[in-house]
């Protein structure tokens, strides 16, 4: 474990030392603002330096015998090789959150990159051979659009695997479900959120625009974590809408990531765009009013305005699937248990946040809300030391904090007879 232990340190500090390059190709092959990209690689090292102090603290037990003449010792070891198939809005930290575990635990792994961010993969591979991981340990199997599907079945049903680890959509996760269950492999989902962002009464308004505009816009809104439904209390609501749509005007900036100013990238592509322009013009036939943005950039096919919608409802596409994209929908409750109700409506739940300065009301909405992560008055909470994953179809274990290396570590028992 000291190996491993110094081996992930060395990764983790040839990261930080090729911080800008790693940054530049994840704004080359995402789009996202250069910015936010050396904010991931930052966040992406995290998970090494994390992993590789946890790796010396993969403790056992001893357990007092029923039999005088018996002991009894729990040890935890490495599952075995583990496929690791990762999304392209996070090129590079969805790798080392699922890799640096795995590593710890002393697992090998085979890392299927999303097909329109393979490089940074490829990246993190050229850096873990100069850290001295062994050859094999970390391997890196990019493909194509026309064969993610069969690749994926592959890794799923191959004996030789012991535990798959996915971030991406509920569909395709339950698809990896199926082939995994064949030979009863252990997984980890980490899938689709429709994170609620409810605005009570009480709440600092200025603060909870922050959070809003925080939480939304990210990635131009491209992370399962993004706010994708906004719930805003009747007393304050208008405040709450004004306020947001200024903010939106005079902060956020479409462009190209690699120009300083830019706060909005391009989407990953022509499908994702056609999606919030379908969620757009669903809610606007049934009666929401956009405030602001509403249509395609100008810069280009794959840039959209970042778009806000007033009077929603929960029968429009937009607060009834994910978006993925940069729209924001505001629908107006009257009671707390009305705002809890439609939050917990959605059968995923990975992500949820609230602002309130009610101090029963916070622990009550906390307690209540049907998801894996919950911002109190705060609009980004992932965080290396923190659990992250859902509840419901949001997925299944989590990844991060003391809790993420179980999901690479069997338990096995040993009874010591005849003492």
């Amino acid at each position: 474990s000291q190996e491993r232990s110094a081996r992930l340190r060395r990764w983790y500090e040839l990261m930080m030392e090729n911080k800008e390059e790693l940054a530049w190709i994840i704004t080359a092959e995402n789009g996202k603002p250069l910015k936010e990209a050396q904010g991931e690689i930052a966040y992406s090292a995290s998970f090494l330096e994390w992993f590789a102090e946890e790796a010396r603290r993969i403790y056992g037990d001893v357990i007092p015998a029923s039999g005088k003449d018996r002991r009894v010792l729990v040890l935890k070891q490495p599952v075995g090789v583990a496929a690791v198939i990762t999304p392209w809005n996070f090129p590079s930290a969805m790798i080392t959150r699922k890799v640096g575990a795995a590593l710890a635990a002393g697992c090998t792994v085979v890392v299927k990159p999303a097909e329109d961010t393979p490089l940074s993969a490829l990246a993190l591979g050229e850096l873990a051979n100069q850290a001295g991981i062994p050859a094999g340990v970390y391997n890196v199997v990019p493909c194509s659009r026309q064969q993610t599907a069969a690749v994926g079945e592959v890794l799923c049903t191959d004996p030789l695997v012991s535990k798959i680890s996915f971030t991406g959509s509920t569909a395709t996760g339950k698809i990896l479900l199926k082939h995994a269950a064949g030979t009863v492999k252990r997984v980890s989902m980490e899938l689709g959120g429709h994170a609620p962002f409810i605005v009570f009464d009480s709440a600092n308004v200025d603060q909870a625009v922050a959070g809003a505009l925080a939480s939304k816009y990210r990635n131009s809104g491209q992370t399962c974590v993004c706010t994708n439904r906004f719930l805003v209390q009747k007393g304050i609501h208008d405040e709450f809408v004004e306020k947001f749509a200024k903010a939106i005007s005079q902060e956020l900036h479409v462009g190209n990531g690699f120009d300083a100013k830019t706060t909005q990238g391009p989407l990953i592509n022509e499908k994702a765009v056609e999606k919030v322009e379908k969620h757009i013009k669903d809610a606007v036939s049934q009666g929401a009013s956009v405030v602001t943005g509403g249509k395609r950039h100008n810069l280009g096919k794959n840039f959209f305005e970042p778009t806000l919608l007033t009077n929603v409802t929960t029968k429009m596409l937009c607060t009834q699937e994910e978006t993925f994209g940069p729209l924001a929908p505001v629908i107006s409750f009257m009671i707390c248990a009305e705002a809890v109700a439609i939050a917990n409506a959605a059968n995923v739940g990975l992500a949820g946040y609230f602002y309130s300065q009610d101090p029963a009301q916070i622990w009550r909405v906390a307690e209540q809300l049907e998801v894996g992560m919950v911002g109190v008055n705060e609009g980004i909470i992932s965080s290396v030391e923190c659990p992250f994953g859902g509840v419901k179809e949001s997925g299944l274990g989590r990844e991060g904090s003391k809790y993420g290396i179980d999901e690479y570590l069997e338990i096995k028992y040993i009874c010591f007879g005849g003492l």
